[in-house]
């Protein structure tokens, strides 16, 4: 059975479901399978293609990946309450040992994009994931001019509208392989019972 990476997002305008796509891209270059949901109450374009969360599928990923646009320096209320409602799940730690990331999308450099990969990454740690970011070994992450960070993939919208640069999208791809294989890795050490 294949690695099987969750990619969870809520987007509106499309910008962070583009980023959605270029992680999914770097999953499946690592040989992982891609999971695309999204939570309720998102809009279009990511209602229309991808299949709302259910609860069940936290404890079926081997990893996770959350998105959302900038919302006052936030995710967006619709993923918050998502999280707020996984309390059986973090009683029963469905998700403990995983590798996890994040990303996100805001409209000018300074939106607010940091704080919102921070702080999407709390829930992720209280549910005793393995937040996972991108090193500075990744040359997309030094010569970037808008988005993308070690904290997280990210894009910036002002002037690029909802098409990722090519190192937002380099850092995209970098992400989702990296959770892929860090993934993949914990997955085997678990069936072999030495985690």
């Amino acid at each position: 059975m294949s690695t099987r990476v969750l990619i969870l997002y809520y987007s509106r305008g499309g910008a962070t479901q583009a980023l959605a796509d270029a992680i999914a891209d770097g999953v499946l270059k690592a040989g992982g399978e891609p999971l695309m949901r999204t939570v309720a109450g998102a809009g279009d374009p990511a209602s229309q293609r991808d299949l709302e969360i259910n609860q069940d599928e936290l404890k079926h990923c081997d990893g996770l990946i959350l998105g959302s646009p900038v919302r006052f320096g936030h995710m967006a209320s619709a993923l918050q309450q998502f999280w707020e409602q996984t309390s059986v799940t973090w009683l029963k730690g469905e998700l403990e040992g995983k590798p996890a990331a994040v990303f996100t999308s805001g409209s000018s450099m300074h939106s607010g994009q940091e704080s919102t990969l921070l702080s999407m990454g709390v829930p992720l740690l209280h549910h005793g994931m393995l937040l996972c970011g991108i090193p500075y070994t990744e040359p997309a992450i030094q010569q970037t001019q808008s988005g993308a960070s070690p904290y997280g993939a990210s894009h910036v919208e002002h002037g690029h509208g909802k098409h990722l640069t090519d190192h937002e999208y380099q850092a995209a791809l970098a992400l989702g392989r990296r959770v892929a294989v860090i993934a993949s890795a914990l997955k085997t050490v678990r069936e072999q019972g030495n985690l």
